[in-house]
């Protein structure tokens, strides 16, 4: 508790004399009272400085010395013992003697000015036990409180009991000082109106505040306004109080909580349905925090969710039609839509309806999710930023996000860690986000003391300050209470906070599961366990709030509604997953009522506009910015490209970027570093080198009326942002969302996503992303984790099938080829093409997934420049790159046609050269490997006759795209020739790390390559 400050060169504490002052010149009253003690401020000649310190010092000071005296300085014990025994105003301190030899001792031996009482140190004593008690409640109550409603809990504090009225002997009290009343101190709100209580009421009061049903987390918190906001909630006497018609209110959510189960659970006892049974109080729990949000103002909110209970979520909150969910309980339901679709606990939903409690609109949205547990956290958090984006909420009072969670989940998965991270960034933060876990007090079979470190589930949300409400969830009207507060603290401070219910689950992992075989004593008291809704029935009987006849119709009215609803579903025959769509996107499919036609317009741009576009590229809009002359020489060096008519990729990055800015289309870029750049090719955002945080964005300075342009460094994570930007494309169809890999290989990091949301989302959802993954690759020397982004994998992924030639004759090949795909993967060897394929993206009529491999030398390489010609009206992105040279003059003299794609097509030209075989050998680049072009390959190979064919590649034999290339080149030419390989051998790792063997390999490879009778031993 010292405040330290620098004097010369030492380090001390700050005295009575220096703090009293400032607390004199920010607190004009003549006295403040601590606790029972009134501590004075008196006249002193003291250094002047600390100017503006916050009284809160003061206190804080003195509550570290009613901790232990010797915390603090000499004279603020001296100051403080004087005002405890009741020196008047103004005497309280002593100056002390000035720290010549000696002084120390004289300081130790001053004695208040005032001759202590006889009963003055046990009053002392009396208050420090008192406040620590206080404290120690706000502090540690939880550890104590009666969360489980299985009465079994296995959480292990390893500390000191809390104080309880049977133990004050342990803050040095004794049973005679219950009935003393002691002043209370201004962090506490127990006494309501009342200053002063006696001990045994105040610990009464402490304990009906921390520990009952409700537990809270909150003293970690580093805010004092957050954390008297918190202690007002929960200590305030008879704030915890609903009227009756909240109550019946609450009973009959309650009763379609569980009917719904026992509904589904007599109609299909022998499906999979993961249902909330033991944890039914969710429903009302979300409920509440959707009407109290709504009541603030918000008009939508973003859920994700896990498996369990999802159904009753829908039926219940969402408010999907029941038939539509009974009907997928039905084995013989057609599919109707695309793809292969989703089990019915993993699907979505999007619905706008009147809130009955509050009157107003509100949109509900439900993200779909795989089993991946908590994967939809980051998604969620996106879609949430692009709503609030798009609608102008800057602050979150308008669209917020519910994430649920289970506790093992919770505590296990490390995005959690990484999401929660993300929600304090500026250009990630949602404004605070309300995470409900349902703790069942244990994981699929693995109970917590084998599942986590910390007591809590809950732990991680720590390192954001988030406060943690932990509450027994067989205590409905606590539970509503916590949310209800929960909804409050997000509206107030827009920051992150935790509903933990603790639970448990009425059956096994699923329904079919049988838990006994490894909780055999938890789910015996499970078995005994009577359900909530019973129990708050017969509490609301009891009290009189309603009677058995009306709650026995309200379960009647449900059931009925429940058994039509099921009747209904019979008439459903087909399955229409476009009725689970998360994300609508109204409008974008049709054009003037009518079906967008599968054509794609020239993504070429007139020479005006490039030349616009590089002059802002190649200069600073800004006056008075001064910038680093490193830069200075890159944007000289770009004007000269422009005054050439020609690009770099940075350059044909930028013009795609700013074009489409032009025409409205949202374009946001995050990553790692990517508002420089990894290789500092892109400075898409200028510092001002003189002024701290003075930065400039050219590309926001392109047009009047332009769509704004976000570029934005991410926290190193790949898994949470990759999500999160997934989440914002998902908002909407008219704006590119790119995310960038520092390196390529690092998207290895955010597999999940890539496995279970981008490469099957259109299949399992039919939803429709048109994320763009940017990842740097190339095989340079730089060893095995910053060379490959695994081509391999995103290939194998494609849906298309290897042995099958469709059919080339199809009006619109291509586009339809694009629409039918899973995702696009290109790799383009020109600036003008990567240019291209950015345009095309939008201004294709449906949305695809884009996986762009990018260069790292080709940044700079003086041979990968595309001239304005190649970009203007009229051109298209080039799907394949035919031969242009020598070869191509005289088709019937080449001896071998060499397909390649991306970086190494460079050195193949160069060794070509070289060798002087510009005539004999041809070189075709594959630009779009995914679709795969057929037809135009098909082309190359007719066009070279008396040509053997190979496949030429960086990367290793088992890695890259020759085992994707390979069997389609074979079906595009019906098997008539083989396809040989030359490139790397098979490896383990994607490549070397020693810069010797890296070359040896590459001439290796260029070798093969050019050798003309390298292939006749395996003929």
């Amino acid at each position: 508790m010292f405040h330290l400050r620098t004097c010369a060169t030492k380090l001390r504490p700050l005295t009575a004399s220096q703090t009293v002052k400032t607390f004199s010149q920010n607190r004009p009253a003549a006295a403040r009272t601590f606790g029972q003690i009134r501590c004075y401020t008196a006249p002193v000649a003291a250094e002047p400085f600390l100017s503006g310190t916050s009284s809160n010092y003061v206190e804080e000071m003195y509550y570290a010395w009613l901790e232990n005296p010797k915390s603090v300085h000499k004279s603020w014990d001296i100051f403080f013992r004087n005002t405890n025994a009741g020196a008047p105003p103004g005497t309280a301190y002593q100056s002390p003697l000035p720290l010549s030899p000696g002084a120390l001792s004289a300081v130790a031996r001053a004695q208040p000015l005032v001759a202590a009482q006889p009963n003055v140190d046990k009053l002392v004593e009396d208050h420090l036990a008192v406040q620590s008690l206080i404290r120690a409640y706000q502090v540690r109550g939880h550890h104590i409180a009666k969360l489980d409603p299985l009465g079994i809990s296995c959480v292990n504090f390893d500390d000191a009991p809390v104080t309880v009225s049977s133990n004050v002997g342990f803050y040095g009290l004794d049973e005679s000082d219950l009935d003393k009343v002691f002043h209370l101190p201004t962090t506490t709100f127990i006494g309501g109106q009342e200053s002063a209580l006696p001990l045994r009421e105040i610990i009464r009061r402490l304990e009906m505040a921390y520990c009952q049903h409700i537990g809270v987390e909150f003293m970690f918190i580093n805010d004092l306004e957050q954390c008297q906001w918190i202690r007002q909630k929960f200590e305030t006497p008879g704030v915890m109080q609903f009227t009756n018609e909240e109550k019946r209110t609450l009973l009959a959510r309650l009763v379609r909580s569980t009917r719904f189960e026992e509904f589904l659970q007599r109609k299909w006892s022998s499906e999979k349905r993961f249902g909330l049974e033991g944890c039914e109080v969710l429903i009302p729990a979300l409920k509440t925090i959707i009407d109290k949000s709504s009541e603030n103002g918000v008009d939508y909110v973003i859920m994700g969710m896990p498996h369990r209970g999802r159904l009753n979520v829908l039926a219940n909150v969402i408010r999907k039609e029941l038939e539509q969910i009974f009907c997928q309980f039905d084995s013989k339901l057609e599919a109707a839509d695309e793809g292969s679709g989703d089990v019915k606990y993993h699907l979505g939903m999007y619905h706008r309806r009147i809130n009955r409690v509050t009157d107003r609109n509100i949109t509900l949205s439900l993200v779909a999710n795989p089993s991946h547990l908590e994967a939809a956290d980051p998604v969620v958090m996106g879609k949430t930023k692009a709503e609030q984006f798009y609608c102008g909420d800057t602050e979150g009072k308008k669209v917020m996000s519910i994430l649920l969670h289970g506790d093992a989940a919770f505590a296990g998965q490390g995005i959690v860690y990484e999401t929660f991270h993300l929600s304090d960034l500026p250009s990630y933060t949602t404004h605070g986000t309300v995470h409900v876990v349902v703790n069942n007090q244990i994981g699929f079979t693995t109970d917590p003391r084998m599942a986590r470190s910390s007591p809590y589930p809950t732990d991680v949300a720590r390192v954001v300050n988030a406060p943690i409400f932990h509450v027994n969830s067989d205590d409905p009207e606590a539970v509503m209470y916590v949310c209800k507060v929960a909804a409050e603290w997000r509206s107030t401070f827009h920051k992150d906070v935790v509903v933990d219910l603790v639970c448990y689950r009425r059956n096994g992992h699923n329904e079919m599961d049988e838990p006994m075989f490894t909780q055999p004593l938890m789910y015996k008291q499970i078995r005994r366990q009577k359900p909530v809704l019973q129990k708050y029935a017969e509490l609301l009987v009891s009290q009189g709030v309603v009677n058995q006849p009306e709650y026995e119709e309200e379960i009647s009215k449900y059931d009925k509604i429940c058994e039509e609803a099921f009747a209904r579903s019979k008439d459903e025959k087909i399955l229409h997953i476009k009725h689970w769509l998360d994300s609508p996107w109204p409008g974008f499919f049709t054009l003037d009522g009518q079906p967008r036609s599968m054509t794609c317009p020239s993504t070429g741009l007139t020479e005006d506009v490039l030349t616009h576009i590089g002059n802002v590229a190649s200069s600073v809009p800004v006056e008075n910015f001064t910038i680093h002359g490193g830069l200075s020489r890159i944007l000289k060096t770009r004007g000269e490209l422009v005054k050439n008519r020609t690009v770099d990729w940075a350059l044909a990055e930028y013009m795609a970027f700013g074009s489409l800015l032009k025409e409205g289309i949202h374009i946001r870029l995050s990553g790692q570093d990517v508002e420089r750049g990894t290789f500092s090719h892109r400075h898409h955002v200028l510092h001002d080198q003189n002024v701290d945080k003075k930065t400039c964005i050219p590309m926001n300075h392109l047009w009047p009326n332009q769509a704004p342009y976000t570029v934005c460094n991410s926290s190193l994570s790949e898994y949470g942002v990759l999500g999160f930007e997934l989440g914002f494309a998902m908002a909407s169809p008219n704006a590119l969302v790119l995310w960038e890999a520092q390196f390529g290989d690092f998207h290895n990091t955010a597999q999940c996503i890539i496995d279970q949301f981008i490469c099957p989302g259109q299949a399992k959802w039919v939803r429709q992303n048109g994320i763009v993954l940017l990842l740097p690759h190339g095989m340079e020397g730089m060893g095995p984790e910053h060379s490959s982004a695994r081509p391999e994998r995103f290939l194998q992924m494609c849906n298309d099938d290897p042995d099958v030639l469709p059919d080339l004759q199809e009006a619109n090949f291509d586009i339809c080829q694009l629409y039918d795909c899973n995702w696009v993967v290109v790799n383009c060897s020109t600036p003008g093409n990567f240019f291209h394929v950015l345009r095309r993206q939008i201004l294709l009529p449906f949305r695809k997934p884009l996986i762009i491999f990018t260069p790292k030398s080709l940044l700079r390489h003086p041979e990968a420049r595309t001239s304005f010609d190649e970009m203007l009206p009229g051109t298209h992105f080039q799907r394949v790159i035919p031969e242009d040279g020598p070869a191509a003059q005289s088709p019937e003299n080449v001896k071998r046609l060499l397909f390649c794609t991306g970086k190494v097509y460079y050195d193949l030209t160069r060794e070509r050269k070289a060798r002087g075989m510009v005539e004999q050998v041809a070189i075709t680049r594959i630009e779009q490997l995914s679709p795969f072009p057929f037809d135009l390959l098909l082309q190359e190979v007719q066009k070279y006759p008396n040509a053997e064919l190979a496949w030429c590649q960086e990367e290793h034999k088992n890695q890259g795209y020759y085992d994707y290339v390979k069997p389609r080149l074979r079906t595009t030419i019906s098997r008539a020739k083989p396809v040989w390989y030359a490139g790397r051998d098979p490896a383990a790792a994607p490549a070397t790390g020693n810069k010797k063997t890296h070359l040896t390999e590459l001439q290796r490879l260029l070798d093969t390559a050019f050798d003309l009778d390298a292939f006749k031993n395996f003929s």
